[in-house]
């Protein structure tokens, strides 16, 4: 087999008209021709950290629109279906996969639970660790998010990262405002990359210690243009919702990083050779012996995509997906029973007092870590009451896996107006989080994400809505574009109830997710991470 075009070299930063031979899905050869062609032909796009289901579809799904944008590999971290259902969770997703010739490389999630602060339906083990390199030979150890277990060498979390180094695996990192000794204690240990930089100054310390950045452009976190300066190794989308994936994949990335400036062969390096060459992909670069996963693209500025090559077969071409998924099925993992109406009322101390301050979340658009505030609140009747004037809701976690306690405390930006949204998807332990204006709402939202066996719901003094997300109460497997229109009108719907956040489910996704600045709420509590301890949500009455 034959291909013709521009073929561009991501090493040399040439491109030259040539002749690709391809055999057994492997290039062969290469020659340059004398002819016109009109496209280039660039490696297959690689996005080196993402986790499939924040996009609320099957592996299988995803695949089938990401492949449309050129993407032919994906480094995936499954530590959201991990977190509900373990090795059962991640087995799926290695099913699931395989049905699709998009190449996934999947690794192996060291913190699950995330921290000991929340409860989660499952442990991974450094037992777990090693069956996933063995048995199904991972791409690295995922995130290590719990740096504080680096930090203080705790016994597990060196195991899990001495049987990566066994199996000689790169090991990924999440250290957010990470400095000084203990960055480098946590380098020390063998962990390469980062994503989760908070300023411009962390990214040169991290940078200047050797570490390989990782530019993220998600659908909530965005820090291409901030970082763009300062540089990176690769470009990642981390979370990527399906409306926004239907929309572009690593080749807008691309897009928006030419706009801002960036050289487009050194953007390519960053989606192709850099990730394949660390987590050791037989892709990225067009050359003898590398897997033939091409992608042409009409320039070098807008990145259109108009034919996919994965292992030598075309599988997109002239707009048409040249294959169809079929998604494989599994429980939700839901165990949690009915809630009432005083499940969400948070009691003063003292039922005599008039009014209470309280800490409170302080959200913001297009960030998923938090600021920290207090507000005066009334009481009545023995509870405290939001503030919808001041836009501080009450937000609640309800404890999924049977153990059935709910926490409530109060949270600033979400913007509702009147009425409370509920979901199932609330990193990294995906208990149900819930929002609201009064307890009636929030229990009525979360009692409909209960009956659909997880997903999300939202209603007002007016209307309803609700999406099904019945696979581990993270996916659909329905097609992208379903999930997409269902995903949008519950959006616009948040939106006419007064928030004004970008992306309002995604937003609030990350209030649960203990690891990322600065106020957190869990199951368990009021978590201060900065201070790795809980805090009230009271702090005094009168």
């Amino acid at each position: 087999m034959y291909i013709k075009g521009n073929i561009l070299n991501v090493i040399t930063d040439e491109i030259y008209p040539g002749e690709i031979q391809i055999e057994k899905g492997r290039i062969i050869s290469i020659k340059e021709v004398n002819k016109d062609f009109n496209d280039i032909i660039v490696p297959g796009f690689i996005d080196a950290h993402v986790h499939i289901e924040s996009s609320m579809l099957t592996p299988s799904r995803f695949a089938e629109i990401a492949l449309r944008h050129g993407t032919t590999s994906v480094v995936s971290d499954p530590h959201e279906i991990a977190n509900v259902m373990g090795m059962d969770g991640i087995e799926y997703m290695i099913k699931d996969a395989r049905s699709s010739p998009l190449h996934y490389y999947f690794t192996a999630p060291p913190c699950v639970p995330s921290t000991k602060y929340e409860t989660n339906g499952a442990t991974i083990t450094s037992y777990d660790i090693e069956t996933l390199f063995r048995k199904y030979n991972f791409a690295a150890l995922s995130e290590v998010m719990d740096y504080e277990s680096v930090i203080n060498n705790d016994r597990e979390m060196m195991a899990k990262i001495n049987v990566a180094k066994k199996y000689k695996k790169p090991i990924d990192g999440h250290a957010p405002l990470l400095t000084g000794k203990k960055l480098q204690k946590y380098i020390l240990a063998g962990i390469t990359t980062d994503h989760e930089s908070v300023t411009k100054q962390e990214v040169e310390e991290k940078r200047r210690l050797g570490m390989k950045i990782m530019i993220r452009e998600g659908s909530e976190s965005k820090t291409l243009e901030e970082f763009i300066r300062s540089k990176g190794d690769f470009l990642v989308t981390d979370d990527l919702k399906a409306e926004d994936l239907i929309n572009g994949h690593i080749n807008v990335i691309l897009r928006k990083a030419v706009d801002l400036g960036m050289d487009p062969f050194e953007a390519l390096r960053m989606v192709t050779i850099n990730p394949a060459d660390y987590y050791n992909i037989n892709a990225g670069f067009i050359g003898p012996g590398r897997n033939a996963d091409l992608v042409f693209i009409d320039n070098l500025s807008e990145f259109n995509v108009k034919r996919v090559i994965i292992n030598g077969n075309t599988i997109f071409k002239k707009q048409k997906l040249l294959y169809r998924a079929n998604p494989y099925k599994l429980p939700s993992g839901m165990n949690v029973s009915f809630k009432s109406v005083d499940n969400f009322n948070l009691k003063a101390n003292n039922p005599e007092s008039k009014s209470a301050t309280v800490n409170v979340i302080d959200m913001w658009d297009n960030k998923i870590v938090t600021g920290k505030t207090t507000a005066k609140l009334n009481i009545e009747k023995g509870n405290i009451i939001p503030s919808v004037f001041n836009d501080v809701l009450k937000i609640s976690v309800v404890e999924r896996y049977g153990g059935d306690t709910v926490f409530n405390a109060f949270i600033r930006g979400f913007g509702i107006k009147n009425g409370a949204v509920a979901s199932s998807i609330a990193h990294d332990s995906h208990n149900i989080m819930v929002v609201g204006t009064d307890s009636k709402y929030m229990a009525e939202a979360t009692n409909t994400v209960i009956s659909n066996n997880g997903g999300i719901s939202a209603i007002s003094n007016k209307d309803k809505i609700d999406l099904s997300l019945p696979i581990a109460g993270l996916m659909s497997d329905k097609p992208a574009h379903v999930v997409a229109k269902q995903s949008q009108d519950i959006n616009s719907f948040i939106h006419e109830m007064g928030c004004n956040l970008n992306n309002p489910i995604s937003t609030l996704s990350f209030m649960a997710l203990p690891v990322l600045p600065s106020l957190k709420i869990t199951d368990k509590g009021l978590f201060d991470v900065e201070n790795s301890t809980f805090i009230d949500v009271i702090i005094k009455e009168d």
